[in-house]
């Protein structure tokens, strides 16, 4: 299926659909949790104003439209709200590669299943219908939570990228990146649905 055309994924908690301004209401009752701070040091910095989360959206939006980036918003299937977000970056159907990321919920879904289940559904639809080689996921140095979530996945840890994106603020982070490939993923789709079938993460 070419990466192009609108994506929608579902799972048994969240469902994965393109990001629009539809969701800007769900969104704004998130983002001013101090928390969520690192979980945006990938772009361009926490939306921390109605007017700044308009305009990120938008810019995802647009981003969208180019072949490289899909953005989504997630949705928690019981309440029909938007929690979070989440994209495919960096993507490269000739290497057949794909990056999850742009990733972020509201604080009170973290140590829940959602985070499982969405990373579940965008590894599935990339290695089981996108046909990939090699998917990537990378995260600040000082995030040790993503960090510990990632690896949790079973992703294998490839190394620090040093001095890899200046931030809004200056900081100059260096990433540390993930990745899982082919002929991992059986085994790490395995791990994930056991999680997604146990008891609340």
């Amino acid at each position: 299926m070419d990466i192009t055309s609108p994506i929608r994924l579902e799972g048994q908690t969240v469902r994965l659909e393109p990001l629009s301004m539809q969701h800007y209401p769900d969104l704004l009752e998130l983002i001013f949790d101090s928390d969520l701070q690192y979980q945006f040091n990938f772009f361009n910095g926490r939306p921390d104003t109605p007017e700044h989360l308009q305009a990120w959206i938008e810019n995802l939006m647009t981003l969208s439209q180019e072949p490289t980036w899909k953005a989504f918003a997630v949705i928690e299937l019981s309440s029909h709200k938007a929690i979070g977000s989440t994209s495919y970056l960096d993507i490269s159907p000739k290497d057949k590669r794909y990056e999850i990321g742009s990733t972020w919920y509201g604080r009170q879904f973290w140590r829940t299943k959602i985070n499982s289940e969405c990373k579940y559904l965008l590894l599935q639809y990339a290695f089981e219908t996108l046909e990939a080689n090699r998917v990537q996921l990378k995260t600040d140095l000082r995030n040790q939570r993503s960090q510990a979530a990632i690896e949790r996945l079973g992703a294998v840890r490839e190394g620090i990228l040093r001095a890899h994106m200046v931030l809004p603020d200056g900081y100059v982070r260096d990433s540390v990146m993930y990745s899982i490939i082919r002929s991992e993923w059986p085994a790490v789709k395995a791990r994930l649905e056991r999680f997604l079938a146990g008891p609340q993460n």
